[in-house]
């Protein structure tokens, strides 16, 4: 089924045209939930509850809008309700020290599971700014409007985040390399 038509039946509320949309999306809309919320089960609350916003508003929909990027940005904004409401972000993180500024092997390669791994590592407030701005491409202007801080914070929680990430995922690659030496 189209895109378009498949919106529409959805607009109209046919249940058989819902589920469609839920199978169609709900892997990749919960990969993004998993992105920003370590806890499986709150990951799957973001979900749902997208979801029921989605089929609430999807009315709103407009023909020029992008059906993928409008379901990303409810989930995004649903999983930053929950962080909301739990307090946890822009906890300050405690004094760091990096181990190294760039990769010295370019052929280091990582799973996914290693990566999603040292993303829910980050303390919530690094995770969120992170998957806003480098994943879901949001500028800073645009997060600090989201999140109710300045861009500055904004800026500065996304160093923070990426130093951390180059911290992870060094101590991953080396644990890696002393496994292959043995």
């Amino acid at each position: 089924m189209q895109e378009k038509e498949l919106i529409k039946l959805c607009q109209k509320g046919d249940r058989k045209a819902q589920r469609l949309l839920y199978e169609r999306y709900v892997r990749k809309l919960l990969g993004i939930c998993k992105r920003y919320l370590t806890d499986i089960q709150d990951a799957e609350d973001a979900l749902m509850n997208a979801f029921l916003k989605i089929f609430d508003n999807i009315h709103h929909l407009k023909q020029t809008d992008s059906l993928e990027s409008w379901l990303k940005r409810i989930v995004v904004n649903e999983c930053l309700s929950i962080l909301r409401k739990k307090r946890m972000l822009f906890v300050e993180a405690e004094t760091q020290e990096f181990l190294m500024s760039h990769w010295e092997n370019g052929e280091d390669i990582l799973q996914t599971e290693d990566l999603l791994k040292c993303l829910h590592q980050l303390p919530e407030g690094y995770r969120t700014v992170f998957n806003l701005y480098a994943i879901e491409g949001y500028s800073h202007e645009e997060i600090a409007q989201m999140l109710g801080i300045s861009e500055g914070t904004s800026k500065s929680q996304l160093s923070r985040a990426r130093n951390l990430l180059q911290k992870y995922l060094a101590q991953i690659s080396l644990q890696e390399k002393m496994v292959l030496q043995n």
